[in-house]
């Protein structure tokens, strides 16, 4: 099954008409898109978008041959422009399946937001899944890996989460974002962000064959995030995972009764996490990365690492003397060794402190040392590794 993409961009297009944002100001040439249109074969066509004809025009093709033209975009979607000859738009109710004279198959997938979404299945049996722009699968139940989903990945990344519980994205599923917006600023940082989510962008007039094997993006198995406070790298860490079911949010922080202001600090983080995802409060780290399971967002090293030196008596110096920094080390090294060792995915968070001001106390100056210590064994055993500064994030290694 050939599908070419007309456009690839959101109903607005990018850059959007009159937006003075850095995002649609760097969009031009192959980052510029136009509102998202699938040639399937010619013959099929979907979403019409203004242009079409000449979208396909320019990618080598013709739109003489389209056969039934279906509709996806919420009624508040871009003006509908038929071209002469096509046959009039449509769109087929939820559940409903519709055959093609070209024998393909189309089934329209139910959705949690408006709007309707098309499985379709090629003569030959290859299956594409298109999504339109902020929709998922309503009430994803198992399913076979399809070989294709073009979706809105950057604005509805759990929509990947519920087809990889359901089993409609497999280790060959080839994930395409489509109707991307200005939200995420294009060039590199749209592919860092859609190889995070197993996904990646093509140009528009791009075609590609369905079911051709294509190297799919591989999420690194263990990744370190380091960042200053309020840099933005808890918020790149769970991004990291967004597009993954069943994570297990592990908070190093535990509860401070009585601490509104800690309590404002975690509702924050809980509001903006998935509902799916479970929380687990504890710093006994080993045992989750010994044991197999979903992938595991630490948040954070820095906070694992206070719990750590409480227990040793690691803030006086006597005791720190006299035990305490053996302690912290074997503890250290145990944390170190299971993170070599886990068969699980691992996203971890953790403070860069080492170019802020002087501690004032000797014990301030021994946990600035030791976090710096941490940060980088742990970093040894990761695959990638990020600072993130004022929101951005810059790869380290990986």
């Amino acid at each position: 099954m050939e599908l070419t993409l007309l456009g690839t961009g959101a109903p607005a297009g990018l850059p959007r008409p009159d937006c003075p944002c850095a995002a649609c100001a760097v969009a031009r040439g192959g980052d510029a898109r136009a509102a998202t249109a699938l040639l399937v074969d010619g013959a099929l066509l979907l979403d019409l978008t203004p242009g079409a004809a000449l979208a396909a025009a320019r990618a080598g093709h013709s739109l003489a041959g389209v056969r039934q033209v279906l509709l996806t975009h919420p009624h508040d979607g871009p003006a509908v422009e038929l071209p002469a000859g096509l046959p009039a738009a449509g769109r087929v109710p939820d559940g409903r399946r519709l055959t093609l004279i070209s024998g393909h198959r189309v089934l329209a997938v139910p959705l949690d937001a408006p709007g309707t979404g098309y499985e379709v299945t090629s003569p030959d049996g290859e299956r594409l899944l298109y999504l339109p722009p902020g929709g998922a699968p309503a009430g994803a139940s198992a399913m076979r890996p399809y070989d294709m989903v073009a979706a809105d990945v950057c604005g509805r990344p759990d929509a990947l989460a519920r087809l990889r519980a359901a089993g409609g994205i497999g280790p060959a599923t080839d994930v395409i974002a489509v109707h991307i917006d200005h939200g995420v600023p294009p060039g590199r940082e749209l592919e860092r962000r859609l190889a995070a989510l197993g996904a990646r962008a093509v140009p528009d007039g791009t075609t590609l064959i369905v079911g051709e094997y294509h190297a799919v993006p591989d999420l690194p198995r263990r990744t370190l995030v380091l960042g200053g406070a309020r840099s933005g790298k808890s918020v790149e860490a769970e991004r990291r995972l967004a597009a993954f079911p069943g994570v297990v949010y592990v908070a190093t922080g535990g509860s401070r009764e009585g601490d509104t202001e800690w309590a404002a600090r975690v509702g924050l983080h809980r509001e903006r996490r998935p509902s799916t995802w479970r929380t687990e409060e504890t710093c006994e780290l080993v045992p989750l990365l010994d044991e197999p399971g979903p992938p595991l967002l630490i948040d954070c090293l820095a906070l694992w690492l206070t719990d750590a030196m409480d227990r040793v008596g690691a803030w006086d110096d006597e005791k720190w003397a006299s035990g305490g920094e053996r302690a912290l080390k074997e503890r250290t090294a145990e944390l170190v060794a299971a993170v070599r060792g886990t068969a699980r995915t691992v996203v971890a968070v953790s403070n860069e402190v080492g170019s802020g001001v002087v501690p004032a106390t000797a014990s301030g100056r021994r946990f600035r040392d030791e976090l710096g210590r941490l940060n980088a064994a742990f970093a040894a055993e990761c695959e990638q590794v990020l600072l993130v500064v004022a929101g951005q994030a810059l790869t380290l290694r990986g």
